[in-house]
């Protein structure tokens, strides 16, 4: 009885309108708000299409990059919470899930007046470019041939850097927390027994903490590129016109093209190959669970 609540929660509110996306994947329009079923596959063989399938290429690079640098990024924030002091401990874990208490769109926003030509990291780059050239007219040098004769803003907004900064500043806490987790659960003496074998530290956490930090390390990385292979609002705000990704893509269609079969099919494409990570990574958990136990 307790199973029925949330049963027909998701019933109502996921599988029926799931089901009716997918309904009208294999739809065709008819005027401006009319679909018709007629079971084609037009919409799946229109997403083929070289530009769309290279956006889906580009949205997977974008993912994947995401996902890369918040796992270099994340790793030595999640070391450096396991092992701080257990009264800093929660400190720096409420730092890490901060962002989360602020809407998304307004740290959009925010990340728009530190990247724009006249935000906080060109006003920065802008002071150090001052003093450079103060440095050098002090020795007796022409700062113009050296650095040049003014300051050229660089160009970190509306462009592939930006989205992909911003992908990193959203969906890094994603990867910091299943890694904390982790290495929260790792038994400290295999570091000390391989440390008092001499090994190195370098050694020492390729050979220990990066494979007992395997499944944190796995699920960051399903759930920081799941998100980010889907993003809308963060290209939508930072990105420019050849920095689109297919979320956006697929908002047009639902939206401004009013193709909602399109949209459909595109949405399930993206929720096939989402559905195709996370069986990889099912796969991959039941054969490291055999292998343990044989």
């Amino acid at each position: 009885m307790l199973g029925v609540p949330p049963g027909i929660w998701l019933t109502v509110f996921f599988i029926i309108p799931l089901s009716l996306i997918w309904l009208f994947s294999f739809g065709d329009k008819r005027g401006l708000i009319d679909i018709d079923l007629t079971w084609t596959m037009a919409n799946y063989a229109r997403a083929m299409d070289p530009l769309y399938l290279q956006i889906f290429l580009k949205s997977f690079w974008f993912a994947g990059i995401t996902t890369l640098a918040c796992l270099l990024v994340a790793f030595p924030i999640a070391i450096a919470i396991t092992f701080a002091p257990s009264r800093i401990r929660p400190i720096l874990l409420l730092l890490v899930i901060l962002p989360f208490w602020t809407n998304l769109l307004i740290r959009t926003y925010a990340l728009i007046a530190v990247l724009r030509t006249k935000g906080y990291v060109n006003f920065g780059l802008e002071y150090l470019w001052d003093g450079l050239n103060a440095i050098l007219l002090f020795f007796g040098m022409d700062p113009s041939g050296l650095i040049g004769e003014r300051f050229t803003p660089a160009p970190l907004l509306y462009n592939n850097f930006a989205v992909v900064f911003g992908l990193v500043y959203v969906h890094l806490p994603f990867m910091v927390l299943p890694l904390y987790a982790s290495l929260d659960r790792m038994d400290r003496s295999y570091l000390e027994a391989s440390l008092d074998l001499g090994a190195t530290q370098f050694r020492t956490f390729l050979s220990i903490t990066v494979p007992l930090a395997m499944p944190g390390i796995i699920s960051g990385l399903i759930i920081t590129f799941i998100p980010a292979l889907g993003s809308f609002l963060t290209p939508d705000l930072l990105g420019g016109t050849d920095s689109q990704m297919i979320a956006n893509v697929i908002e047009r269609q639902f939206k401004s093209a009013n193709d909602w079969p399109f949209g459909s099919a595109l949405s399930f494409i993206l929720m096939y190959i989402t559905f195709f990570v996370l069986a990889a990574r099912a796969l991959f958990s039941k054969r490291g669970s055999t292998m343990d136990a044989g």
